[in-house]
């Protein structure tokens, strides 16, 4: 059995939002075919599930370093003088890379899974590189810094995404193959990333739930839902708008009206805004969505900016949850507006959207029918991976001919 090093910036572990579900997707899948190796930092609170992980991990050996380096100005200066972007900056430990490097020529293949992990592959490896871009992280801080707010704080932005522009191009030319969402494969190649080398990926959601008994509108309530990490900047500043400029719109006709926001972490912010609403609940970590899902009317995913394929938005179209996003939320799926989501960017369109759905069965009944067949046809986790492995594969041939012909070649020269 072939051997495949895994790199990823954080314990995979619980899957609690996108990128770890995908990570975790992944390692799964590719121990089906290789023996797999992870290493990755431990951040925040990784450490505490390290031995719940190992105990369902598929794979026959783990590296890990605790790395604790926050987000302040002074680390922001010192990744600077490094030259990387900072959350490649806080992502690294020298121990790793030692670890790493000791190990990585006996690998058929080192999968760097985000560009944060692009450090630690050693300069010397001569295998099949793997780039997985979880998105086109560049694209959020050129987004962010269009935000209004504090100039000091779009400018740090701005800057940054010209930092992780430039490094992420690097990390996807270095390596043999890309593999990202269609949406931010065509931002990699504006910014310099050689077009043949990117393959398609996406990022999914809970597929199983297109086994599950569509959800029936006569057994919901008045109540919207959101599910999300509530610790990350872009669900922080989608909510404080929806909820700023969106719910005043909603329940000054509809008084009843209900938000469920399921997460864990909330911001200190989002709890202000929050508290300042009776029918607003935050209710933490959720074991079970579908207490949520089973009485919940319409789902909203306002997003502002960020980039790739977002699993909130796919987990809520595979359950039959009929959902108003924007066109941040929407990006990279292939809906038709109206069929499949609806799509709304100023705060009256979205309040208005929202109400159709709240009082129109048919228009529900119509999304829920056509997202869950979209996400079967063209989402579900099978597909995606029996494409990569292909892919991989296909990659692997290549690798071995290209350096049998380059030992013919120096044959031939001695000759």
């Amino acid at each position: 059995m072939k051997t495949l090093l895994f790199i990823t910036p954080e314990l995979p572990y619980p899957a609690q939002s996108g990128g770890k579900v995908k990570s975790l997707k992944l390692l799964h899948a590719l121990a089906d075919k290789y023996q797999v190796t992870l290493a990755c930092p431990l951040k925040m609170e990784d450490a505490q599930y390290v031995d719940e992980f190992h105990a369902i991990s598929p794979c026959v050996q783990h590296l890990h370093q605790d790395v604790s380096i926050p987000r302040t100005p002074r680390n922001l200066i010192l990744s600077y003088v490094r030259s990387i972007p900072l959350n490649v900056h806080r992502t690294y430990s020298q121990q790793l890379k030692n670890n790493i490097a000791a190990l990585a020529n006996e690998q058929d293949v080192v999968f760097l899974d985000h560009y944060e992990v692009y450090s630690y592959l050693p300069a010397d490896y001569k295998g099949l590189t793997v780039y997985h871009a979880h998105n086109a992280y560049f694209k959020m801080w050129e987004r962010y810094a269009l935000l209004p707010g504090n100039p000091v704080m779009r400018g740090a932005a701005y800057m940054e995404s010209r930092r992780v522009k430039k490094y992420e191009a690097k990390a996807a030319n270095h390596t043999d193959l890309c593999f990202a969402a269609p949406n931010d494969a065509q931002e990699l190649a504006k910014a310099g990333v050689t077009v043949d080398k990117l393959h398609d990926t996406f990022h999914l959601g809970d597929d199983q739930q297109l086994e599950l008994p569509d959800l029936q509108y006569v057994n919901t309530e008045e109540k919207l839902m959101y599910v999300g990490f509530l610790g990350w900047e872009p669900n922080i500043q989608g909510l404080l708008w929806f909820i700023e400029q969106v719910w005043p719109k909603l329940v000054a006709r509809r008084p009843d009206l209900r938000f469920d926001i399921v997460g864990k972490g909330p911001d200190n912010r989002l709890q202000e805004a929050a508290a300042l609403w009776e029918g607003i609940d935050l209710k933490g970590f959720v074991p079970d969505l579908q207490k949520i899902y089973n009485h919940a009317r319409v789902c909203v995913a306002p997003l502002l900016f960020g980039s790739g394929m977002k699993v909130k938005v796919l987990d809520a179209m595979a359950r039959g949850m009929p959902t108003v996003t924007t066109s941040v939320g929407a990006e990279g799926i292939d809906i038709e507006l109206g069929r499949h989501l609806l799509v709304a960017d100023e705060p009256m369109e979205m309040a208005t959207q929202i109400e159709c759905l709240l009082s129109d069965p048919e228009l529900w009944l119509r999304l829920q029918t056509q997202s869950r067949a979209l996400i079967a046809e063209r989402y579900t986790w099978r597909q995606l991976f029996i494409q990569m492995h292909r892919t991989i594969e296909a990659g692997l041939r290549d690798k071995r001919n290209t350096a049998f012909d380059h030992a013919e070649q120096r044959l031939q020269h001695v000759g």
